[in-house]
């Protein structure tokens, strides 16, 4: 098991980092988003006591979703905890779900720690000892029965590999498309987060060119957005480079391999939208085995425990490379699983 190398500062004492309420728990939660905040609150629910711990702010990958973004499902598909999602819309949009999920959080009481990273994980089942770092490079210590495992895959970006793609107009996350107003921007990718962040920047007023490496955009982009995007770039209106990579990208250009050979492009500013990968390195680092096709966790599927016994995975991660397997709308039942099993282990009260 790797273990990080940790730096405590002389001015802030051990003793004093470890004055946490919430430190001896039975159950510890890592990962705040929607599947997380499930699982705290169904292990709640059976008599535990439980925290959970996120390197960012609550449900922090739908924070990063694009400012404007409406959901492609209903709310109720969003609901956990049994507490309704309502709104005024058939669908609902990004703060509307931020605001449910904050409403659900408090409404439960449920202990969420923010900003905290979690750097190792050491002992065994009925005993781990989970070290966090905040912001300020400060250490917590936690100790906990079990650990829920429901990190999510949107920290971590598929990267290109190519030169230039470290340089700082390059943006693997769309928010917003008014700063590339009148600007030369490039989208990479073929899937719903590109063609929705290529038909917004172009409608702001930004001059945007698509790059996919497939032959046409994805068959699984939503049904009323693909005849838009098609239409734009049939028009003229946004230019496309099908079958084509990049290859290079530079501080004003971006070079590309096409059908017809070399192109270079005048830009200012590279949405590298290629979607997301769960933190893989950190699964292995506590001892969870990774099957070799699609680097599916080793768990039982009716528990969701992992093969290293007390640790459980939930969410998107069960799935491996295959993130298009489980949202929201099926993960949020993992936490009733989970509790389940607990439940029988650790003989908590309904």
């Amino acid at each position: 098991m790797s273990e990080t190398t940790l730096q405590i500062p002389d001015t802030l004492p051990r003793a004093q980092l470890e004055a946490n309420p919430h430190s001896r728990v039975d159950v510890l939660v890592i990962g705040a988003g929607p599947t997380g905040l499930a699982c705290g609150i169904e292990t709640q629910k059976i008599g535990l006591k439980v925290v959970v711990v996120d390197k960012g702010c609550l449900v922090n990958s739908l924070f990063n979703y694009p400012a404007n973004m409406t959901f492609f499902t209903t709310p109720e598909l969003l609901e956990i905890g049994d507490i309704p999602f309502t709104t005024a819309h058939q669908k609902p949009t990004r703060p509307e779900a931020l605001e449910y999920y904050r409403k659900v959080t408090e409404h439960y009481r449920l202990p969420v720690v923010q900003y905290q990273w979690v750097k190792t994980v050491m002992g065994k089942d009925g005993g781990f000892q989970v070290t966090t770092t905040d912001r300020l490079n400060r250490i917590y210590d936690y100790h906990t029965k079990k650990l829920i495992v429901a990190t999510g895959y949107y920290d971590l970006a598929n990267q290109l590999g190519v030169p230039g793609e470290d340089l700082p107009k390059v943006f693997h996350y769309y928010r917003e498309p008014h700063p590339y107003f009148d600007h030369d921007v490039m989208v990479i990718g073929g899937r719903n987060s590109a063609a929705i962040a290529a038909l917004e920047l172009y409608r702001h007023g930004a001059r945007v060119t698509l790059v996919h490496r497939g032959p046409k955009m994805h068959n699984h982009v939503k049904y009323w957005i693909l005849p838009d995007i098609e239409n734009r770039i049939r028009n003229g209106e946004i230019k496309a480079y099908f079958n084509a990579t990049v290859r290079e990208i530079g501080a004003d250009h971006v070079v590309l391999h096409t059908p017809e050979g070399r192109v270079q492009l005048k830009n200012e500013f590279v949405f590298a939208l290629t979607g997301y990968h769960p933190d893989y390195d950190f699964l292995r680092s506590m001892g969870i085995d990774l099957a070799t096709e699609q680097c599916r966790p080793v768990c039982d599927p009716d528990s969701l425990e992992s093969n290293v016994p007390g640790i459980y995975v939930a969410g998107v991660i069960v799935a491996g490379s295959r993130t298009n397997e489980i949202f929201i709308e099926n993960g949020r039942f993992h936490g009733q699983q989970i509790a389940r099993h607990l439940k029988q282990k650790l003989g908590a009260s309904s």
